[in-house]
């Protein structure tokens, strides 16, 4: 890893910048070079706001409290300066990349990826994750709070009628932001509603989808509520990454039930 200190040492000071005099404290090279990635610079010359900086474009939503969330997890190890203010390398930051990738594409649990990274660090993996730009929210959710477009834009690009639309919106499937746009998940929704509509499913059975989902949501709230109430500064990473988590338990379960189900209808 790249930092010498453990990542809760030093002061409690922001990471908002560093005097000229801070002094850097470096582990032994032989040490160092055995993390992954290997063969980028692990100067520590960048500030958390540079990090967040050269991740938003892929991470629009990455903040202090993810990146402190993450270094608790052991995940990152920035080094600490005499003034307890955090400096990243640039190795870090791909470490952090790969991590949120992880996280956004594959939905693993961070235990699990802490797992691929000693691996990598071991020598006994390689990575076999394309660092593709792409827009997320988040905790690696993809950008679907993000408004996209209105009803008419919406209908065009799925190739449906507008009215196709507003009824999915009438039956509570879809949801307009207050200056009636729609995020990038309502495209999905969308073309997934036609094409059970093909088989006479209409809006308003799906209702009750929407109602399980939003059961479901409750539940998550119920359960990282208390974690959005501490007062760490990586509460609300915490927060965020167990409920996208839990989220993709949820979904798989329900996909796997409905499979199951499928199966047990007579041939």
């Amino acid at each position: 890893m790249s930092a010498a200190l453990s990542p809760h040492s030093g002061g409690a000071q922001s990471d908002g910048g560093q005097s000229d005099g801070d002094a850097q404290t470096t582990a032994p090279a032989d040490v160092v070079e055995r993390s992954w990635p290997h063969g980028i610079s692990r100067d520590a010359s960048m500030r958390i706001s540079d990090v967040l900086s050269g991740l938003r474009l892929e991470f629009p939503a990455i903040s202090h409290s993810k990146l402190r969330f993450l270094e608790e997890q052991g995940l990152v190890e920035p080094v600490r300066t005499a003034s307890g203010y955090r400096k990243y390398s640039p190795a870090d930051v791909e470490r952090l990349r790969f991590v949120l990738i992880e996280q956004r594409d594959r939905y693993l649990p961070l235990k699990v990826i802490k797992g691929k990274l000693a691996a990598l660090d071991a020598g006994v993996a390689s990575s076999d994750q394309p660092l593709i730009p792409r827009l997320a929210t988040r905790d690696g959710e993809t950008a679907a709070s993000r408004p996209q477009s209105t009803t008419a834009a919406l209908a065009a690009t799925c190739g449906v009628e507008p009215t196709f639309v507003d009824a999915l919106v009438a039956a509570g499937i879809l949801r307009a932001d207050g200056a009636g746009q729609f995020d990038a998940s309502a495209q999905e929704i969308v073309r997934l509603a036609a094409g059970l509509g093909e088989f006479g499913i209409e809006a308003r059975h799906l209702r009750s989808l929407r109602t399980a989902a939003e059961r479901q949501v409750d539940l998550i709230d119920q359960v990282v509520s208390p974690l959005r109430g501490q007062h760490a500064p990586s509460a609300r990473g915490r927060a965020g990454t167990t409920a996208a988590e839990l989220g993709e338990m949820f979904a798989r379960l329900h996909t796997v039930l409905v499979r199951q189900g499928v199966a047990d209808l007579p041939g």
